[in-house]
């Protein structure tokens, strides 16, 4: 339940940033942009949690300081699960669970974003950005009624290749597009699972302003 309410928290953040643009003033405006991303992505380098998840989303925006450099702010949030059947685990010399289990990942990185736009000309702008920040996970697995997890935070650091694609001439709304890696340095343990690192490929589908 409490992870539920944190997501539809971060997920009305992520709405509330729709409501930027109509509160700042023209000029501004045109040197900005605003992305809000449905994220599918795939973690790799371990096998807790490894599949492929849609329940993800991502929030940026950005002030282009020069005409093709851009700084701003990201957010976003991913959840990845595993099913593991029925195994036996030895936690020490004494003591042992047999069970099924449900793996889950959960991530949540923000920090600051940075972009160059090959061209801002046209409707389409493809780019090249890079994002540093922090990371907080969760690294849990579910035993019927038992939960065990381990919380950390981490150095998170991404680069991707994307375009927004606009409507009209005018830019007031179009699609947004791109594929990414990131890495995160957390680091983290559940009974005979461990974690060092944390990485993940994906894209984005989304809207651009």
């Amino acid at each position: 339940m409490k992870k539920i309410n944190k997501s539809i928290k971060l997920v009305a953040l992520l709405i509330a940033c729709l409501a930027i643009p109509s509160l700042a003033g023209a000029q501004v405006v045109n040197n900005m942009y605003f992305n809000i991303d449905w994220d599918l992505n795939t973690p790799f380098g371990n096998n807790f949690a490894d599949k492929t998840s849609g329940w993800g989303a991502h929030g940026e925006a950005g002030y282009y300081v020069v005409p093709n450099f851009a700084v701003g702010a990201f957010i976003s949030y991913h959840t990845n699960n595993k099913y593991i059947d029925r195994q036996t685990l030895d936690i020490s010399g004494t003591s042992a669970i047999t069970s099924d289990q449900q793996h889950s990942l959960f991530q949540l990185p923000f920090g600051a974003a940075f972009r160059y736009s090959f061209t801002r000309e046209g409707q389409f702008e493809p780019y090249v950005s890079a994002k540093l920040g922090a990371e907080y996970s969760e690294m849990s697995t579910y035993m019927n009624v038992l939960k065990v997890y381990d919380r950390q935070w981490g150095f998170y650091v991404a680069p991707e290749v994307g375009m927004n694609i606009f409507f009209t001439p005018e830019k007031k709304f179009g699609l947004h597009v791109a594929a990414y890696y990131n890495y995160a340095t957390n680091k983290s343990k559940v009974l005979t699972y461990t974690m060092d690192g944390i990485n993940n490929w994906g894209v984005r589908f989304g809207v651009a302003f």
